[in-house]
């Protein structure tokens, strides 16, 4: 009888470690293929939309600079409204941005990225803050830790490319909301920078701490004159929306 009982335990011991390892890496896998697909086509719908409603000329910047970049307007809750491009994270890598952090757009498998409803939106003076989850549902911000100084992280809107450069991680309690600050951790302070804040859980497989990636925008380009260089190869390669 115990041998019988201790056969069972062990099969059903498998069968958990089976399901762990295909929720972890199988479905992990498969999602972040969807959200990635899912991002290509609408980055390529804004191109086409962009060629569509213009006049063909492309925008000549004045001082190597398109001058200060549009912000647009807040978004309803679960509404996409940005594509996220970091390179560093893998070259075909890209994830669409939508407004809230609940579970219908960091586990939705057209979704990922997340935006807090409370910060700035993408281009704007203060502190635009996004959140992934780092070990599941695609696992949008796996790599966050290997950042390095300089690295580019695009933000693709209707309007264009917002580009930032990664700046420096902080690790933090996952209570501290203070990353969410316009100057982070500097409660009360006027905003002059226009930030970018890469938040996930840490580390890998637990929601012990957050880790966090902060950027300072360097630039912006409107749709018509195409993406910044350094992800110019992956939109070129994308297939037209359909």
């Amino acid at each position: 009888m115990f041998s019988v009982l201790g056969e069972v335990l062990i099969t059903a011991g498998v069968l958990v470690l089976l399901f762990i390892g295909w929720q972890l890496w199988w479905n992990d896998w498969v999602t972040a293929g969807q959200q990635t697909k899912a991002a290509s086509e609408q980055s390529q719908k804004w191109i086409e939309q962009a060629h569509a409603q213009g006049d063909g000329s492309t925008p000549t910047p004045t001082a190597g600079s398109f001058g200060d970049p549009p912000v647009e307007a807040a978004v309803g809750e679960g509404k996409q409204f940005g594509i996220l491009f970091v390179p560093r994270f893998g070259s075909s890598y890209q994830r669409n941005i939508a407004e809230g952090t609940g579970t219908d757009v960091l586990n939705s498998t057209k979704l990922g990225i997340g935006h807090y409803p409370q910060t700035q939106m993408p281009g704007a003076v203060g502190n635009f803050v996004i959140a992934s989850h780092r070990s599941a549902y695609g696992g949008g911000m796996h790599v966050l830790n290997e950042f390095q100084l300089g690295d580019p992280i695009v933000v693709q809107t209707q309007d264009g490319w917002y580009t930032y450069r990664f700046r420096n991680l902080q690790y933090v309690t996952a209570d501290h909301v203070s990353v969410l600050d316009p100057v982070p951790d500097t409660d009360g302070a006027a905003a002059g920078d226009r930030l970018i804040t890469l938040t996930t859980c840490n580390p890998l497989y637990s929601t012990a701490e957050r880790m966090i990636a902060y950027g300072v925008f360097d630039s912006w380009r409107p749709t018509s004159a195409g993406p910044p260089s350094e992800i110019a190869s992956l939109v070129a390669a994308e297939p037209a929306a359909g």
